[in-house]
């Protein structure tokens, strides 16, 4: 509730924080907030949601708890708040032992007003009673997208919160700078039950940042001139791999610039140097993986470059966010190439989650490909996959120089004559191989040399018809099919163009500048590459559940194997390198489920024991007729049958004779008139 006696936000806003009046947009959300209403607000990175929960906080009577992601985008806050005469602290895994004792005797002498919480924290019996004694009137939570299992930055324990607030029955403020239709959906379903609360779309413009994508071509050169153009200005490079932080910072150290790495693997101690480097040191260059940058609250960052493709949009758009937060011009260079595309998409295929989720994900990247192929302003195509319309914003790199796009709705339709008519079961490699006329050993095998589509593609390079494939995904005409294993599907959105009811236009300077590349040794073709990674994934979900190193269960050798063969059986399992029977008996089940799709069907005990053997097959034949016969040739005669074990030892024996039939069967003379006959002639053709 509101204390009367205390001050207006509009007069802590001057005298606390030092601001003459409200952002564009704070006001309403601040109105909200000081009433008590459930809120949740998306506002653009730098425009100002801490200010959203931080003034009510101070106009509310008892304690608002924070939760928040980060220990550094905690500590920078609360250091900020302090710097402003305000009590507020943290209770965190990095805290010391003396800065949690001076938190708790400020809440018990009942002067802190604003107290951050990780959200793993809320795992804890004690936290809800201490909440309690504390007087917890509000909660406000700090990137809100955490709460999304569709999001970029998932938090398992963000998923607590919305228990939190019916326990404690107090008010609820969200707040966010990224977070599509879907992923608010699911931030209402999560933290409000459903309950739609107080919303607030702040837009997600921020038109002082400068837009750029460029294809990769020696991507380091690339970087390291971006970065010497800006000589003395604090900067950011996200990398994909550990590896590279490592290397590009060395390498922007030996063009003089002043710069150090970050990523998850470096000792917290040494992480944090880097974080109060950054914040204190003018003109620093930090590379670092996505985890660094959340916590960092530098208002004058002026570029952000990515070195290698984001995962997402959101993801995109929240590191780039990070540049210009002072409201001066910013610049951003995202380089991409092919072989981030093929990063991106293994690691949808390598998770866990299910195959509608890894196909919203491959929808989610197609969508950044469409913003790195755009063919016109790239801020409108930001914009509006935010579902925000915008005019043509004269600050990113297709305004300054517009693309050179040619009528490609004849090789858009090729391409996907070339998909349908091999059954929507194949990824962009092997229908290259099919446009261009390259007839590998696969293509003749499964007669594609024969489709009217091979060849007629020869007027594009290999690489070149790659840059299309790469477009018509970023223009949603296909996508990757997790269930296929990668096989590229037609979108609805593809049908208009191939029966000749629409036109596409392509960028041509991206297919100009598709060159071939280094081969580089991959561990299985493009066309297994999709099964391998799925592969991969049942293998990290067995290990995990059985509480064992991946290799255990199957190395990476003999998962390649079954890429490659596709086994299609359990015998044919038991030939792969690597599958004994304890391990087929454990795991070929699961596997075999991946490459066919279908659960194999239930196997008698005295079958499985002839697996990957000559004799399976005969036990199988054998049992065939057995169905067959059992009510005699012309099917009116009284039902007999052989028992599996019996059927086993018959299948290994191969007896030649009707009396070494019957000894091993001990079948009997009614069975051995029966079965026997045919059962000889079953054993003499094997």
């Amino acid at each position: 509730m509101i204390d009367r006696a205390m001050p207006l936000p509009k007069d802590l806003l001057a005298s606390v924080f030092g601001f003459a009046d409200f952002r564009p947009g704070q006001e309403e959300i601040v109105d909200a907030v000081m009433a008590g209403r459930n809120t949740l607000a998306i506002m653009p990175t730098g425009g100002g949601k801490s200010l959203c929960f931080q003034l009510p906080a101070l106009c509310r009577d008892g304690v608002t708890v924070v939760i928040s992601p980060l220990i550094a985008l905690m500590r920078d806050q609360v250091r900020a708040l302090r710097a402003a005469g305000v009590e507020a602290g943290t209770l965190t895994s990095g805290n010391t032992d003396e800065e949690t004792k001076a938190v708790f005797s400020a809440l018990d002498q009942g002067r802190l007003k604003l107290l951050y919480m990780a959200p793993e924290r809320l795992a804890l019996g004690a936290t809800l009673p201490m909440l309690r004694r504390i007087n917890c009137t509000m909660i406000a939570v700090d990137e809100a997208h955490c709460v999304s299992q569709w999001g970029h930055d998932f938090r398992p324990d963000y998923l607590r919160i919305g228990a939190l607030r019916r326990d404690l029955n107090v008010p609820l403020a969200a707040f966010t700078a990224t977070a599509d239709e879907e992923t608010r959906e699911e931030i209402v379903a999560r933290l409000f039950d459903g309950q739609p609360p107080e919303s607030f779309l702040r837009g997600f413009d921020r038109p002082n940042i400068h837009l750029a994508f460029a294809v990769k071509d020696s991507p380091r050169d690339q970087i390291l001139r971006f970065a010497a153009a800006r000589s003395g200005q604090s900067g950011i490079i996200y990398c994909a791999t550990r590896a590279k932080t490592e290397t590009l910072s060395q390498a922007l150290r030996s063009e003089g610039h002043s710069s150090c790495f970050y990523h998850g693997g470096m000792d917290a101690e040494d992480r944090r140097r880097v974080e109060i480097r950054f914040q204190q040191e003018d003109g620093l260059i930090v590379a670092a993986t996505v985890a660094f940058g959340m916590g960092i609250d530098k208002p004058d960052i002026r570029w952000v470059a990515h070195a290698d493709l984001p995962k997402s949009i959101e993801s995109y758009y929240q590191e780039i966010g990070r540049a210009g937060r002072d409201g001066d011009k910013a610049e951003t260079l995202t380089l991409y190439g092919q072989d981030d595309i093929r990063l991106r998409r293994t690691q949808i295929d390598e998770g866990l989650a299910p195959p509608e989720r890894k196909g919203a994900d491959h929808g989610r990247l197609n969508a950044l490909l469409g913003l790195a192929e755009a063919t016109a302003c790239r801020r409108q195509v930001l914009l509006g996959y935010f579902g925000e319309a915008a005019e043509p914003c004269g600050n990113c790199d297709l305004c300054d120089r517009p693309a050179i796009i040619f009528d490609a709705t004849d090789a858009v339709r090729k391409a996907l004559s070339a998909i349908l008519r091999t059954g929507e079961w194949f990824g962009a490699g092997h229908l290259i191989d099919i446009l261009t006329g390259n007839a590998t050993p696969k293509v003749r095998e499964r007669g594609h040399d024969q489709l009217p589509t091979f060849a007629v593609g020869k007027d594009l390079s290999k690489p070149a018809w790659g840059a299309v494939f790469r477009q018509m995904m970023g223009r949603d005409l296909v996508r990757p099919d997790p269930e296929r294993f990668g096989a590229l599907r037609m979108t609805d959105a593809a049908r208009p163009i191939l029966r000749g009811e629409a036109a596409i236009t392509l960028r041509r300077d991206t297919i100009d500048k598709a060159t071939p590349r280094a081969a580089i040794k991959e561990q299985v073709g493009e066309e297994d590459a999709s099964l391998l990674s799925a592969l991969k994934a049942k293998r990290r979900s067995l290990a995990e559940a059985g509480g064992v190193p991946a290799y255990v269960v199957f190395p990476d050798r003999t998962l390649i194997e079954m890429a490659q063969r596709r086994p299609t059986t359990l015998d044919a399992m038991m030939g792969i390198t690597g599958v004994g029977a304890k391990k087929l008996e454990s795991y070929g089940a699961a596997f075999l489920a991946v490459i066919t799709g279908a659960d194999p069907s239930a196997m008698h005990p005295a079958r499985k024991k002839l697996l990957g053997k000559n004799s399976g097959q005969v036990f199988d034949q054998l049992a065939e007729v057995q169905v067959q016969l059992q009510r005699g040739a012309d099917g009116i005669g009284k039902p007999l049958s052989i028992s599996s074990s019996a059927l086993r030892k018959i299948a290994e024996a191969r007896p030649s004779t009707l009396s070494d039939l019957d000894r091993i069967g001990d079948l009997g003379p009614a069975k051995i008139e029966r079965f026997g006959p045919a059962f000889l002639e079953v054993l003499r053709d094997a």
